[in-house]
């Protein structure tokens, strides 16, 4: 009997389920969690549909629809990606694309070698994977420049500074630091307004449905106020933190160095891998993720019927 795809917004009621659903096959890309689905839903119209085991994500852009691949176990990714095809042939009339879709995901399916898609690696999206021990730890010669940012910001602010696990009661200080962030990055044109906006409203929302979304925060504060802040959350399957959210006062050399080992230390201890998700193809934020030493890539792929 074929299943009728009803698709509708994710609200944060969901997230919990689909939580579950995102843990059920391998996946090291930073989408295996479900934190950048409710952050970014609204940029991309994001509707969902789910079952007890299996999801499918539906987003549009200008270019029209898209999904993401479907989520389930290994042995129903056959089953639930010609459901989705026949959705977007039957009900959307185009043929099927999905964007970011996983490595593993596209070789179960056999995609690479299937002549009835063109599979495009997204090169500027790829993920950025690290060793979780390295990162809290630093060590050796490679970590170098990263071991004496933290130890003069140590110096210049002993006494002054503190690192904080946040939660919801402390959403006013988020919030404040997010409209400042957005204030300081529209007056230097560098992003977009409509992401810029998109973004802190995602963060906002987040953050007011806290009991309702697994993530955890932490907080840098110099003389008592927030100057940097970081969201993450964690697939236990892979082991893995994944870095969605992190914002700093620029200004305060070492900072970024900073919160990215304290929060690591204090929230991700018994993480193995961390995502830090893509550079979005930005030279600066590429050379910055470079800096330090990945240990691989989770690379994604854009899909399409010919």
């Amino acid at each position: 009997m074929d299943k009728e795809l009803i698709f509708h917004k994710p609200s944060f009621d969901d997230a919990a389920k689909l939580a579950q659903i995102y843990a059920l096959r391998n996946n090291k890309t930073c989408d295996s969690t479900v934190l950048d689905t409710y952050i970014w839903k609204d940029l991309y119209h994001t509707e969902i549909y789910m079952e007890d085991e299996a999801a499918l994500i539906l987003m549009r852009d200008d270019k029209g629809y898209f999904a993401a691949m479907p989520y389930c176990s290994e042995d129903k990714l056959p089953e639930y990606f010609e459901l989705l095809r026949k959705y977007f042939h039957e009900k959307l009339n185009c043929p099927l694309r999905i964007d970011l879709a996983d490595e593993e995901g596209l070789s179960v399916l056999g995609l690479f070698d299937d002549p009835a898609f063109v599979v495009e690696e997204e090169t500027d999206l790829k993920d950025y994977l690290y060793d979780a021990d390295e990162l809290k730890n630093l060590p050796g010669k490679k970590f170098q420049k990263k071991r004496n940012l933290i130890n003069k910001f140590m110096k210049e602010y002993e006494g002054r500074w503190e690192y904080k696990t946040l939660c919801c009661v402390d959403e006013y200080f988020l919030e404040e630091f997010m409209q400042k962030w957005v204030d300081i990055r529209l007056s230097e044109g560098v992003d977009s307004k409509d992401t810029l906006i998109v973004e802190k409203d995602g963060v906002i929302e987040m953050l007011r449905n806290c009991d309702k979304v697994t993530f955890r925060i932490g907080g840098l504060f110099i003389d008592e106020k927030l100057e940097a802040f970081t969201i993450g959350s964690y697939n236990s399957r892979e082991k893995m933190a994944v870095i969605s959210i992190e914002k700093g006062n620029s200004d305060i050399p070492g900072i970024y160095q900073v919160i990215n080992q304290q929060f690591l230390l204090h929230s991700y201890e018994d993480a193995k891998i961390v995502n830090r998700e893509d550079d979005m193809g930005l030279e600066g934020l590429r050379k910055a993720k470079e800096s330090y030493n990945p240990i691989g890539f989770a690379r994604k792929y854009r899909v399409y019927e010919k």
